[in-house]
């Protein structure tokens, strides 16, 4: 069983350099923790995806760009999130606007190979399967 993710849930990237914050709309009108509570379609980038500091993904264009042009010498860039595809897999038994209700355990895939987990929910109080 994991915890309810909500808006203010602490995430963190495979190739990012700082942690980031998760941004919930209130459009599903459901709260966990005096904060609206999430669905795996809250991925979309710079609204529910804010930037994780520098990027050291070769992956990403920017940073292999400027990895290029520094000679080979990882040069991090500024994060730019690409996440097109829902947070994966959700908590199919309790659905929030229609889709499935997000927990501490779900992934979120970017474009450039980094890996999305949630370091801290937003709320404490909030158990779903």
């Amino acid at each position: 069983m994991g915890m309810q993710v909500c808006n203010g849930a602490s995430l963190m990237c495979s190739f990012g350099a700082a942690p980031s914050s998760l941004v919930v709309l209130p459009l599903n009108r459901v709260m966990s923790g005096n904060q609206p509570a999430a669905n795996i379609m809250d991925h979309k980038p710079m609204v529910n995806i804010m930037p994780f500091g520098m990027c050291t993904s070769l992956a990403n264009p920017t940073v292999a760009s400027a990895t290029s042009a520094a000679m080979g010498v990882l040069t991090p860039m500024p994060c730019i999130p690409a996440t097109s595809s829902p947070w994966i897999v959700g908590s199919p038994s309790i659905m929030l606007g229609n889709q499935p209700s997000l927990n501490n355990t779900c992934k979120l895939m970017c474009n450039w190979a980094g890996s999305i987990s949630v370091v801290m929910p937003g709320q404490t109080t909030n158990v779903i399967p």
